[in-house]
Formats: structure tokens, sequence, C-alpha cells
């Protein structure tokens, strides 16, 4: 199962809003989801990399978008069997 990891902080509307579409698109195309803190619970490499793009979306430690999920796109990624 495709691992998708959420890199988010507190008070981010834009985070909430990229929680609600993964979780939209994990009703119909299952996979693991894991949230990450940047503040509390990212590794340094991480925070710096992400620090003023969050939401930050990764597809199995691969980084696939930035700031808002497109779903359709995320949809192909996970059913993509490579």
């Amino acid at each position: 199962m495709k691992t998708v990891t959420l890199y988010t902080r507190e008070k981010c509307h834009l985070c909430h809003d990229a929680l609600e579409a993964l979780e939209r698109v994990r009703q119909s195309m299952p996979f693991e989801l894991s949230i990450k803190d940047l503040d509390h619970d990212a590794p340094a490499d991480k925070r710096a990399a992400y620090d003023w793009e969050v939401p930050v979306i990764e597809l199995d430690g691969r980084k696939i978008m930035k700031y808002h999920v497109d779903e359709a796109r995320l949809v192909r990624l996970l059913g993509d069997g490579s």
C-alpha cells in the first residue's frame, strides 16, 4: 500500500483543505496517511526544505504537491503501478 505524507502546520487553513482533499481521495483509492507537523514532528531536513511551502504532500517519500491537492493527479499517481 502506498503512503502519502502531509507536512502541515498548526492554524494553516490550506493544510486543513489539503487534509480534506486527501481524505476524499482515500475513500476511493486507499493509502496510508501520515501527518507530520513541520514544527514538531518533521526531521530537520524536511523543516528546512518545506518551511515556506506548507502544505506539502509526498507519495512514498517523493514530493508530489505543495499548497493544494490536485485530487485527479493524486488518483493517477496512486494508480500508477511504478
